[in-house]
Parts: structure tokens; C-alpha cells; sequence
């Protein structure tokens, strides 16, 4: 599959659903699936939910944990 198609999908889902698949969730925060599987088994990773059998992550919670991995430090107003 394509990086391009994924991000059209993440887009799509991100409109549709606050919730994203692994694919999708890997999409959007540009890494590879096999990346965000890694950290997920790490307990490194986003913060993610079971629904059902299947691994869902809340695009509020990617963007909070891609936030939390900002290095260097922020200018303060």
C-alpha cells in the first residue's frame, strides 16, 4: 500500500471518525505501522483503546502523545 493512499485514508477517517486504525494512526503521525506496533508492545507508543478485538487510537490522543515527543525546549511568551 501506498504512504499516500494511507494519508488519504487517515484524512478521510479523521473527518469521518475520530477514531484511526493502526494504519491510519501510523499515517498520520508518518511513521511506518511496524513502528507504531513496536511502541504499542513497548508501552511506548499513543495511547490506544480495544474496541472490540480491534486497536483503535483517538486522534486527540496521537496528537498528544506526538506533542510529548517534542525535543529541545519551547519558547515561553
Amino acid at each position: 500500500m501506498d504512504n499516500d493512499d494511507d494519508i488519504s485514508r487517515a484524512n478521510r477517517a479523521k473527518r469521518g471518525s475520530p477514531y484511526l486504525n493502526t494504519d491510519q494512526a501510523a499515517a498520520y503521525l508518518k511513521i511506518s505501522n511496524r513502528l507504531l506496533r513496536r511502541l504499542r508492545r513497548a508501552g511506548k507508543g499513543p495511547v490506544f483503546r480495544l474496541h472490540s478485538r480491534f486497536v483503535q487510537y483517538h486522534i486527540d490522543d496521537l496528537d498528544a502523545w506526538s506533542e510529548a515527543q517534542a525535543v529541545g525546549e519551547k519558547a515561553h511568551d
